[in-house]
């Protein structure tokens, strides 16, 4: 008698630790999509999408890191059975193109022409200027030099009125 309601009682309660999870209300797919967004808010551009516990986010990346790194976010959140991933990793910038030095010297003495106060030396594709030039002017020089496709333009050009 006392061996059933010792074997009742783990029946019982062996029944309850397999049903007790179950009675957990499961979150739903909008709370699911709103976790998941909180959880990528720092990734800007990237969309998600949940439908029955299955999170799909899309977008563009960096790299082929954060492509990671956001897959491995969004697979951490409880709920989430799995998580197709179908962001893009952008491409990397074009080079920059920087001129010759020779092909610099002739095109700042063609520019600066018209400004007989400012010098200009070039090396290693960096053009430095000098001289005295009237404020209004100034845009206007380091647009045409900018312009020459230099590596770096360091201006120490003196401002008049």
């Amino acid at each position: 008698m006392k061996l059933n309601r010792i074997f009742g009682s783990l029946l019982l309660a062996s029944a309850l630790m397999v049903l007790a999870p179950s009675c957990k209300k499961k979150p739903t797919d909008a709370e699911l999509k709103a976790t998941v967004e909180a959880a990528v808010a720092a990734m800007p551009g990237l969309m998600v999408d949940v439908k029955d516990g299955v999170a799909t986010i899309s977008g563009q990346v960096a790299d082929e890191a954060a492509k990671s790194t956001a897959e491995a976010a969004v697979k951490a959140i409880e709920g989430i059975k799995s998580v197709s991933n179908s962001l893009t990793v952008a491409p990397p910038p074009p080079p920059v193109v920087v001129n010759p030095d020779q092909t610099l010297i002739d095109g700042v003495a063609a520019a600066l022409a018209a400004f007989a106060s400012i010098k200009a030396d070039v090396k290693d594709g960096v053009v430095t200027l000098t001289g005295d030039l009237k404020k209004s002017d100034l845009a206007v020089v380091m647009a045409a030099v900018n312009g020459l496709k230099p590596r770096k333009v360091v201006n120490q050009i003196t401002l008049k009125k």
